[in-house]
């Protein structure tokens, strides 16, 4: 019986910052590692990847659970609507984890694990952490961002009340093993009911981790190797405290591969491959779009907020295109607005064009108000369009943060949730953006004039102080320190040595 190849399965979960680089990490590991079976698993709603991965022979399984989750927060009933968003969420995440488990056993449960064989999960897929230890796989942490989430201050103190000898099991770890700083860094959700009630009814697995199902005794005599985890962004932005884990790695930024961030394939074509079929980068669009390149060039600002629309935070788009025009009539400024494929947004873009019987340059080139606000219905490389742009106005996401330092490029952060409090706080930090806006700055509650002009003022300023000569000169200055890193490739070399490859 001819032997079974390794596989590598790699689980992401969350939006496209969450998931986009852990794909593309995939997709290298494929193309270094060839004995390998490569597969994603990841929602159904990024399906565009599949055919990139598949190019890199990297399977793509789908799980039907959606991106993000987010109540209502305009229902009339609170209480009512609360309890239908708990429901609607034990749900999910029930009928998610039994799918997790299905493909995880089509995958490995034909035969005994190898030693190859792995699992790299990001900080959304905490399932692949016990799927692993369920098939005995190896399983590693793969984030673009320092882990969105810390334990409560009196995790601790719990913890040793109710778990004496697992803690002490943790904090009396020999070198090398899995301890206290990882469980605090990163783990300790998985301690917590959520997990433990999955883990023991469907697993039948122990509730608490490196513990033995039948006696609860902590595992004395099995102690697992502290867990790899690996990081996607720059030591040059980001700062490694020694209380860290002693197996974090971090890697620099983790960007995409340039032929996966078009929509349209003719401008693809032109910009990444010439002749000969040799992938390189060239500094045109394709005759369709030369009209947005054209409008490039007069080095406008970019917005990009259409990715917390699916987080159910521009439930007003139109007031949001208002304020956009209010800073238009106050300033000199020339905006490049992406929807990126936010429907509602969409929408009122079209109607506001319609409204203003102005000729669309293409079906996915809207401009508005005299020429100067273009809405690019569509996606073109972040790496292409920000070296071009005055500033990058967005909400803070890993993915548009690391885009905008390589190019060198002042930023405007307003941030909604979970990390993207931190690359805001950081990047004012660093010195590259004004302070933070918060949410009504940029999306006033109320639609009147008097919130739009508020919000507009606002904008404006935090812009001006954007394009400060100080913030550029230190933009210009990360920029250069991180231009040369390579993530992508250092993530690889740090699996090809957790896996013992050449």
């Amino acid at each position: 019986m001819e032997k079974r190849k390794a596989k590598a399965v790699f689980m992401a979960f969350g939006t496209k910052g969450d998931v986009y680089p852990i794909a593309a990490i995939a997709a290298a590991f494929a193309c270094d590692q060839k004995q390998y079976n490569v597969i994603l698993i990841t929602h159904s709603a990024h399906e565009s990847l599949s055919s990139h991965l598949g190019q890199k022979h990297v399977e793509f399984c789908a799980v039907s659970s959606p991106p993000v989750l987010s109540a209502d927060q305009n229902n009339d009933v609170e209480g009512e609507a609360e309890s239908s968003f708990l429901l609607q969420k034990k749900k999910i995440t029930r009928d998610h984890r039994r799918e997790c488990y299905s493909l995880i056993e089509r995958i490995f449960g034909d035969g005994p694990s190898l030693d190859g064989d792995l699992i790299v999960i990001n900080f959304f897929a905490l399932e692949g952490w016990s799927l692993a230890e369920c098939f005995s796989i190896r399983c590693v942490v793969a984030a673009p961002y320092v882990v969105p989430y810390s334990a409560p201050a009196t995790f601790e103190r719990q913890f040793q009340r109710e778990l004496p000898l697992l803690y002490k099991y943790l904090i009396d770890a020999p070198s090398g093993k899995v301890c206290w700083k990882d469980v605090i860094h990163w783990m300790w959700p998985l301690f917590t009911e959520n997990w433990g009630s999955w883990r023991n009814d469907d697993l039948h697995l122990s509730p608490c981790p490196f513990t033995d199902p039948v006696t609860g005794i902590p595992t004395w005599y099995d102690r697992p190797h502290s867990p790899l985890v690996m990081y996607g962004f720059s030591k040059e932005v980001v700062e490694c405290p020694a209380y860290w884990p002693s197996r974090v790695r971090v890697c620099g930024f983790w960007f995409l591969p340039i032929e996966w961030q078009f929509t349209c394939t003719h401008c693809r074509e032109i910009s990444v491959y010439d002749s000969s079929g040799h992938q390189f980068a060239k500094d045109n669009l394709c005759p369709r779009h030369l009209e947005l390149q054209k409008f490039v060039e007069a080095t406008p600002i970019f917005i990009g907020l259409s990715a917390i629309g699916s987080m159910g935070f521009l439930k007003n788009p139109h007031s949001f295109i208002c304020v956009l025009q209010a800073v238009l009539n106050t300033t000199n400024y020339r905006f490049i607005l992406f929807t990126g494929g936010y429907e509602p947004l969409e929408l009122a873009v079209h109607t506001i064009a319609a409204e203003a019987t102005f000729d669309q340059m293409s079906e996915d080139c809207v401009p508005l108000y005299k020429g100067r606000l273009l809405c690019f219905i569509g996606s073109i490389p972040y790496g292409w369009l920000f070296p071009k742009c005055a500033a990058v106005v967005h909400h803070g996401g890993s993915g548009t943060t690391a885009a905008a330092l390589q190019a060198g490029t002042p930023q405007v952060i307003c941030p909604f949730v979970l990390d993207q409090f931190y690359w805001a706080e950081r990047m004012h930090w660093l010195g590259v953006s004004p302070e933070p806006l918060s949410r009504n700055h940029l999306l006033p509650d109320k639609n009147d004039d008097r919130s739009i002009q508020e919000a507009a003022h606002v904008l404006s300023l935090a812009i001006h102080d954007a394009l400060l000569s100080t913030v550029k000169t230190r933009a210009a200055e990360i920029s250069e320190r991180i231009f040369l890193e390579d993530g992508v490739s250092e993530a690889i070399k740090y699996l090809n040595v957790e896996l013992g490859l050449n």
